[in-house]
């Protein structure tokens, strides 16, 4: 026995990235930030618990069930890698999905081109993953945080506000997101005038002397980038010093309940953003989800739910199609890849292996002590996207 099971382990190492056609299984490795960011991923995982236990309650994935092995990556990109390497090498994953924080998806995205192994980023928003270091091998599933922005600009613009200030956390995520603003919204609003930038420790803002400087600034408007324990920090001593009064704030990720929800009544009110007012949605397929999700979780989804959920609706989808786990069939598999979503279907496009995955912009407001979004709409992945040749320009020619 002891022979056989050694000679079988052998096998499996010789064949890393193949399906596991004895074990009657797929095993999903997953990586991500649980104890730095517990608001987001918590519900994230419960999105994922959700739809293997559906995929597997139908049959599983031509009779293979899914298993989701998770590791944590303590925020830092050499323990990321390392778990990624464990996940091949010891658990013999067949799919590498996760990461939220950008330059951790970026460890992933490279890792995934060194090893030739198919990797889902399933929740970091920076383009490079998907074109500066695009590689054949990721495919992103989250809107990007260009087409997150190119989202809110059109409603900035109408704002007509000329001195704009600008708050961000300082690493690749709040970076591109400011770029973008201001290459997007220069285009809309040429004679517009960015006069402050704070950029903040992630994890580490000092609210006071943020809201200080930006208030010394003078500006119309402000684009917020901040989010979890960032924002509610930043909201409640801009609250206390008055700095929004009068001044029109935009906040990327700003109406997502899984920041939005510990302000309670403290929540900004009147700010544009985008989110996920689940309390409202009413199309069937996310009124299927919200229904599942309560009777499984007893709680309501925040948006890291549908992110998790997705996640596995799209390596299922694709696993189905491939027939198979191998790496380069799963990337035939992916490219063009349709999958239904409690947001609808989303395609994983060809030219930059990104999702059409949209989202949500409304205005936050105050209702039963609780913020939420009002006046919102969904947004269409697919609208907000470069064109191919200008995707041709940003993504590597050797893939």
């Amino acid at each position: 026995m002891g022979k056989w099971t050694a000679l079988v382990l052998a096998s499996w190492a010789m064949v890393a990235g193949a399906a596991h056609a004895d074990s009657g299984r797929y095993l999903i490795g997953e990586i991500n930030s649980y104890k730095a960011q517990p608001a987001f991923l918590e519900p994230y995982r419960k999105g994922m618990e959700l739809a293997v236990e559906q995929v597997n309650a139908a049959g599983g994935i031509d009779g293979k069930k899914l298993v989701l092995i998770t590791r944590d990556d303590n925020a830092n990109p050499g323990d990321t890698v390392r778990a990624a390497e464990e996940l091949i090498t010891r658990e013999k994953v067949d799919v590498l999905t996760g990461g939220f924080l950008s330059h951790l998806g970026l460890a992933l995205t490279d890792f995934a081109l060194q090893k030739k192994r198919f990797y889902l980023a399933s929740e970091p928003l920076t383009d490079k993953i998907v074109w500066e270091q695009g590689n054949r091998y990721t495919f992103r599933l989250r809107p990007s945080t260009w087409m997150q922005v190119a989202m809110l600009v059109p409603e900035a613009a109408k704002l007509n506000k000329k001195r704009w200030a600008l708050v961000y956390p300082n690493y690749e995520y709040g970076q591109s997101a400011v770029a973008t603003f201001k290459q997007l919204l220069k285009a809309a609003q040429p004679d517009v005038e960015f006069v402050a930038e704070q950029a903040t420790p992630l994890g580490k803002v000092d609210a006071g002397s943020v809201v200080q400087a930006l208030a010394d600034a003078k500006p119309d408007a402000i684009f917020n980038v901040l989010f979890a324990t960032d924002l509610a920090k930043f909201v409640r001593e801009g609250e206390t010093r008055g700095l929004f009064e009068g001044r029109k704030v935009v906040g990327l990720l700003s109406g997502e309940p899984d920041y939005l929800d510990p302000l309670k009544a403290e929540a900004p009110v009147g700010w544009i953003v985008t989110g996920y007012p689940w309390y409202s949605i009413t199309t069937p397929e996310h009124q299927a989800f919200l229904d599942a999700y309560r009777k499984r979780f007893n709680d309501y989804p925040r948006n890291g739910s549908v992110v998790g959920y997705n996640a596995i609706l799209s390596i299922a989808a694709g696993l189905k199609k491939a027939g198979s786990s191998d790496t380069e069939k799963l990337i035939a598999a992916f490219t063009g890849l349709q999958v239904n979503t409690p947001f609808g279907q989303i395609t994983y496009r060809a030219q930059d292996h990104q999702s059409t995955m949209g989202a949500y912009v409304g205005t936050t407001a105050v209702q039963d002590g609780k913020g939420v979004m009002v006046d919102f709409r969904y947004e269409d992945g697919a609208k907000f996207q470069p064109s191919d040749e200008e995707v041709k320009k940003l993504r590597p020619a050797a893939q």
